[in-house]
């Protein structure tokens, strides 16, 4: 006999207490909950949403909601979510997409994206005493979008929540202090970045910032940092956070995107700019603003916060410096004899970038919409390549830096 568990409130984690029955046997609670596709399914039903999610066994969970856009968002502690497809688990016209994976270390999100307001109306997980497998069942009902904008938020839970902090702060830094770079592997976690032939941004780009980390290591003067170490999330604005709370003395953000459109292939490299110097550029910052939001980030009252920063950012100093990086990467890539973009140097509004204080471009490696250079990012080969040149451009340009500083502060 299985028992019913309610979801206490739209915006509380259910305790693992109140969740399991002590008297199971069979259950591990050490091991990761690994989901069940054959059960997983949202679908419509009577003008709403019905989801089902079947887990080897109970876990903590919350449920709340966000808009623009509107969305359902569920977390969980940690799930192995193998096996389980968004085509294969989305059948519903009331959701427009769906994304599941981790959310930060030791927990993970699932976030619908919806066609229209709907509301929890009621929501349980089910265990077997017996097996302890876990059967999650929630109800999502159709409001109206002034009811749907009063109930949504993301509590503030320091358990489940992005850290506000993470990194130590450094030691005040003297002139003799190593270059402190931060590389960003792009999206992570329950954001895959683009998906395509195979491969899938968010890996290729880890691999890529590692490899850049040991050859700048191996230089021996050059403190590095990765704004993720592992398949994790992290939001836009936690990744130009922690440049700053290492004080970085540059910023390279690493991608691999797809374009709907053209025939665009080769390596690009990004500076920020709010006019972006072509709709393609415009489309791709959006783009990688919006995979943020469909993760389930609440932006909610973050815009005076990033206006009040803007209005501290030494934008004199740091934009020729920044464009003389963009410039050392593109000599060093084209040197490596990588292929780069028709077009390799252009400007857009990228979130990621506008930590302006420090120098800071995006790199796409290469598009995944192009043949050509999925098989180049699929090569180990092209990977070290790559990391290499990066590692030639930073070099570079720390020397070039170091002597055009004085000249650029009169």
């Amino acid at each position: 006999m299985s028992r019913i568990l309610p979801a206490f409130a739209l915006a509380l984690a259910v305790g693992l207490g109140a969740l399991l029955p002590r008297p199971a046997a069979a259950q591990d609670l050490s091991a990761l909950a690994r989901v069940d596709p054959a059960g997983s399914l949202v679908s419509d039903r009577s003008g709403g949403i019905d989801l089902t999610l079947a887990l080897s066994q109970g876990v903590p969970w919350r449920v709340f909601s966000l808009t623009e856009p509107d969305r359902i968002v569920m977390d969980f502690r940690e799930i192995d979510w193998s096996g389980l497809s968004r085509l294969g688990m989305l059948n519903s016209d009331l959701a427009a997409d769906l994304r599941f994976g981790t959310y930060r270390p030791g927990w993970s999100r699932l976030v619908l994206t919806l066609t229209e307001p709907l509301a929890l109306s009621r929501a349980g997980m089910e265990v077997d005493p017996a097996t302890g497998r876990a059967r999650l069942s929630a109800r999502f009902e159709k409001v109206s979008a002034e009811v749907f904008a009063a109930q949504a938020g993301a509590p503030r839970d320091p358990d489940w929540d992005l850290p506000e902090d993470g990194l130590p702060r450094p030691a005040p830094r003297d002139g003799d202090a190593p270059l402190t770079v931060v590389i960003d592997p792009g999206h992570g976690g329950i954001d895959p970045g683009a998906v395509q032939g195979g491969l899938t941004e968010k890996d290729l780009m880890l691999q890529l910032a590692q490899a850049v980390r040991e050859t700048l290591i191996r230089e021996g003067d050059t403190r590095v940092i990765l704004t993720r170490n592992d398949d994790a999330f992290v939001s836009l604005e936690r990744r130009v956070a922690i440049a700053h709370e290492v004080e970085a003395d540059l910023f390279i953000s690493l991608h691999a995107d797809v374009l709907a459109y053209g025939r665009a292939h080769g390596a690009t490299i990004y500076t920020l700019s709010d006019t972006a110097t072509d709709e393609a550029s415009a489309k791709l910052a959006e783009r990688h603003d919006r995979d943020d939001l469909l993760s389930g980030v609440d932006l909610t009252g973050k815009d005076d916060v990033i206006a009040d920063v803007l209005m501290d950012l030494a934008r004199l100093e740091t934009t020729p410096r920044t464009e003389a990086l963009a410039k050392a990467l593109k000599l060093s890539i084209e040197a490596s004899g990588a292929p780069l973009n028709s077009h390799p140097m252009r400007a857009a509004d990228f979130s990621v970038l506008k930590a302006a204080d420090i120098p800071s471009v995006l790199i796409e490696v290469g598009f995944l919409s192009s043949q050509r250079d999925r098989k180049n990012l699929s090569d180990p080969a092209f990977i070290d390549r790559m990391a290499l040149s990066i590692r030639d451009a930073i070099l570079a340009w720390q020397q070039a830096d170091a002597a055009m500083r004085p000249l650029i502060r009169q």
